[in-house]
This record gives structure tokens, sequence and C-alpha cells, in this order.
């Protein structure tokens, strides 16, 4: 479970963040088998906890005459705050002077020569890339 990251991380040393919905963690029963066994929820376990308010059973259309709500938003809603907290986090860095190291995709001219340096200088550290 994606739960099991966050204690692990804080056991290394690590600073944690953790999106999820507060509301919709706290409907869930201690003993649901999606629970987590410890019965906490990952909003409990993370250093910074951000809220993204979504709705029990994270789908949100309804049909007329059908018992099940459709589209789950968790994906978009979590995906756009992931992208709010690294503008954030850019926007401060530069204020202090400080130019943080931002891939740039392969698919546009140059990426692959500006991502070189990363790439030296991140191998060791990040298995992905070996």
């Amino acid at each position: 479970m994606c739960i099991d990251v966050a204690p692990e991380a804080k056991r290394r040393g690590m600073k944690t963040i953790g999106i999820t919905s507060g509301s919709y963690a706290d409907a869930v029963g201690k003993d649901h088998p999606a629970r987590h066994p410890s019965g906490k929820n990952l909003y409990e376990i993370v250093d910074v906890f951000v809220d993204s308010h979504l709705p029990l059973g994270d789908a949100v259309v309804e049909f007329e005459n059908f018992g099940e709500r459709v589209a789950p938003t968790s994906t978009l809603v979590n995906s756009f705050t992931i992208n709010l907290l690294v503008i954030e986090t850019v926007r401060k860095l530069l204020e202090k002077g400080i130019n943080p190291p931002i891939w740039r995709s392969a698919n546009m001219p140059g990426g692959d020569e500006v991502n070189k340096k990363y790439f030296e200088k991140y191998m060791g550290r990040v298995k992905h890339l070996r």
C-alpha cells in the first residue's frame, strides 16, 4: 500500500507530504479491508497533509435510474494538486535565488541535452535513471 511509504520515508529522515481526502478517509470504517493494518489514515502519518476534498466514493456523476456514480475525480484532482505544488515550489526557490533542477521534455528541442546534466548528477541516487 502506498501508505506504507510514508512511515518508511520518515524512518529514513525524509519529510512527507500526503494528498488525500480527509473526510473520505474518515468515512471508511477502521475494520474495512481497504484500511491500513495500523488503522491510521495517510493524513495522520505524513508531516504535511494537503486535503483534496474528494467526495466519498470518488465518482461524481449520477444518472437517473442508475445506482452507481461514475467519473472518479481523484486522478485529475491529485495530479492537478501535485502540479500546483511544483509551481509554488519553483516560485519560492526562484525568489530565494535558487535555480531548481527542472527536467525538460525530451520531446522539446534540446531536451536531451538539457537533461544530460541531471542524468550525470543524479544517476547514482535515482535507480530509475540507471
